[in-house]
Order: C-alpha cells, then structure tokens, then sequence
C-alpha cells in the first residue's frame, strides 16, 4: 500500500466528511487519524476495492460515533461554533439562529438513532450516495439500504416535528 498516495488522494473526501458532522478542528482531526487507522488496519486483513466509498463510510462512522461519545458524556454542546458565516448577506440574525438550531437538532437526531441507520442516512443525503453505493459500501443488499433509509426519516421526522421555524409560525397563525 501507498500510504502517502492515498492520503493524497483520499484525504480531502475523508476530511468533508468529518467536517459535515464534527464542527470543531481539533475534533475533526481525531476522527481523520482515526480513519486512516482504521483502513489502515482494514486493509492488513483484506484488499479494498474502492478507497474513495470505503474512507467515507469510515469517516462517516468516525464521525458519528464521535458525536455518539459527545452526546453521552455531555462535556461539551454539540454546536458551540454554529454553522458559521451566513452564505448571504442578507439572512437575518433570526434566519442564522434557526439554522444553527436546525443543525444542533439534527445532529442530536443522527447521534442518538441506531448506527446503521445514521450512516446510511449520512452517506445518501450528506455525501450523495446512491443506493447501490451505499450497498457496496456497507455490503448490504439495496433493498436494505431502502429499509434504513425509511426508519431513519421516520426518527428525523419524529425528532425534527417540535421544530418551526420563524417564518412556518408566522404562517400557521
């Protein structure tokens, strides 16, 4: 194995990835060694067929377990930094408040649903994974893939329903 080739190659994909889940750097940079180590030590057992889908569901799982930890011990808020400057000018204090809260929600969602669930929702609508890849990275059948994908919107939706946004208020009124 090229070690140095395929953190060239690879590494940028792994790092999107944390960084969609885990909002802090030093964090991040956790969930990144502790990726390649684990592909690492993957690959010392068996070959890996497709390194750009197999290092983002590691760092997807990564992630997710490190949100998991979070979550469990409580030591620090999931979203202390926010998602960050508002991609336009002109969004509101309040429009930027709801993001942030959607986001803090959502990613409570993902850390306390089943993991097989999180991952499979993760790689599909963060990552843009089509079924059959997410199949093939997960080796599961597709059909399952559909089923995971299912009960993980049913738990977002659930999770998800206590949370109207500002302009959805208004509206309802």
């Amino acid at each position: 194995m090229d070690w140095p080739e395929i953190l060239n190659q690879h590494g940028g994909i792994v790092w999107k990835t944390i960084r969609r889940l885990v909002t802090d750097d030093a964090d991040a940079s956790d969930c990144f060694q502790e990726t390649f180590v684990a592909a690492w030590e993957y690959s010392r057992k068996q070959p890996v067929i497709n390194w750009p889908g197999f290092l983002t569901r590691l760092a997807t799982a990564r992630s997710l377990d490190f949100l998991r930890k979070r979550l469990r011990t409580k030591v620090v808020s999931l979203v202390t930094e926010g998602t960050g400057e508002p991609a336009c000018q002109h969004i509101s204090p309040a429009a930027t408040a709801e993001e942030n809260e959607l986001v803090r929600r959502l990613r409570d969602a993902l850390a306390e649903m089943p993991h097989d669930q999180a991952e499979v929702c993760c790689l599909r609508f963060i990552e843009n994974f089509s079924y059959e890849q997410i199949a093939d990275a997960l080796r599961i059948p597709v059909n399952h893939v559909g089923v995971l994908l299912h009960r993980a919107k049913t738990s977002l939706r659930h999770e998800l329903a206590t949370f109207a946004p500002l302009n959805q208020q208004r509206t309802e009124v």
